[in-house]
């Protein structure tokens, strides 16, 4: 009788295997989520960037390419020339015509426009009635189609029959000339942007002061401070960024102006003399009537350094004034300090810490006081009434 003796099984292979393949698959995890963490941000804002590429990036470039060659509008690409076109545009008088009615429309509408819509956010950040209704009608303009909004207008400031000069007839003043003179076409164009845009920046203003503290303007109302003072002082400061923003898109869009003049006088395009043809309609007359692509595309990269020029001035300015305001508020602190240690000195008190100064220098109110009471409130804040 033989026995077959068989080599004992390996059980514990499998397991081996197991555990030599867990730590691969948890480090092939843990690259996988760190691929994640870093690349998954790329990826959310990827479409944005590749929509910029495409209808901004690559417009602008090309424009620029084109802007090197005698490019025809139905003769297509010619000969390079170089900065020509360049040298041609800022020897032709109407471009600088162009520029000159430009910036004058650009300053008639854009700082009433926000001066305006200031003033509006403020009204509408206050406990009013029927809020939504307010808010909601400030915006009704801007729904409006431009072509619509240049009809009304334009029949408003007809020189023979129009509302406005059958105002001024009426109270024995004459006509104005709003077609044929230059000063009284851009006032009327920069009225209806003024209409249109206003409300638009007035939401945008209200947003960013209903994000400002309640508790600043009850302590300071506490303190004596009026409704004026509270808006130069501590509202206008709160609100910088936004205003910054608002301001740089209005320049943006005031150096770009061109359904408003086109459509003021169908007819001329311009006016009979050019008096009130912006930048962006003397592009359009360069490229579609003369067909000279070439210099169009020069005046469209000359308008937009001007754009960034202008913008990178604002943001500068902005800036500058900012830093003085923060300089200015930290010698105030310092001084209110140094006031506090002397009188605390001189009565033998407890020295006063940096944090109340400050605290007290941006209220206005005495360490000690209570800024909740009126009886609180110290004999100084009745001369910073407003």
């Amino acid at each position: 009788m033989s026995v077959t003796l068989s080599p004992p099984e390996t059980r514990e292979a499998q397991p081996r295997t197991e555990v030599i393949a867990r730590p691969v698959r948890s480090e092939r995890r843990q690259r996988l989520s760190r691929l994640d963490v870093k690349a998954s941000p790329y990826l959310y804002i990827a479409p944005f960037f590749v929509l910029f590429g495409l209808i901004g990036l690559f417009p602008l470039i090309y424009t620029f390419v084109v802007s090197l060659y005698d490019w025809d509008l139905l003769k297509g690409q010619g000969g390079f020339v170089g900065l020509d076109n360049f040298a041609a545009v800022l020897h032709d008088r109407f471009f600088w015509n162009s520029l000159f009615n430009t910036f004058s429309i650009f300053l008639l509408s854009s700082i009433p426009q926000l001066v305006m819509a200031t003033v509006i956010a403020s009204v509408l950040d206050q406990n009013l009635r029927a809020k939504t209704f307010w808010r909601m009608s400030v915006l009704l303009p801007y729904i409006v189609t431009p072509v619509a909004v240049s009809l009304i207008f334009t029949n408003m400031f007809n020189e023979q029959y129009g509302l406005i000069n059958n105002i001024l007839g009426s109270v024995g003043l004459d006509p104005v000339m709003w077609k044929t003179e230059t000063l009284p076409s851009h006032i009327a164009i920069a009225t209806m942007v003024n209409w249109r845009w206003t409300g638009y920046n007035a939401l945008i203003l209200l947003a960013a002061m209903q994000a400002v503290p309640r508790d600043i303007h009850e302590s300071a109302a506490l303190d004596g401070a009026g409704s004026i003072r509270r808006f130069f002082s501590m509202t206008l400061p709160s609100i910088r960024p936004t205003m910054i923003f608002v301001i740089i898109t209005a320049t943006i869009g005031g150096l770009q102006i061109f359904t408003e003049p086109r459509l003021f006088d169908p007819i001329t395009a311009g006016g009979s003399a050019r008096q009130f043809q912006t930048t962006v309609l003397y592009l359009w007359e360069m490229a579609f009537f003369r067909q000279n692509f070439g210099e169009a595309s020069a005046i469209a990269w000359l308008l937009f350094l001007i754009i960034v020029v202008i913008g990178a001035l604002n943001f500068l300015l902005s800036r500058r004034i900012a830093s003085a305001e923060a300089r200015s508020s930290r010698r105030r602190s310092r001084r209110t300090l140094e006031r506090m240690r002397t009188a605390e000195s001189d009565a033998g008190a407890a020295p006063v810490t940096a944090t109340a100064a400050a605290a007290a220098a941006a209220t206005n109110i005495s360490p000690g006081t209570s800024p909740t009471t009126p009886e609180s409130t110290p004999p100084t804040g009745q001369e910073n009434r407003s």
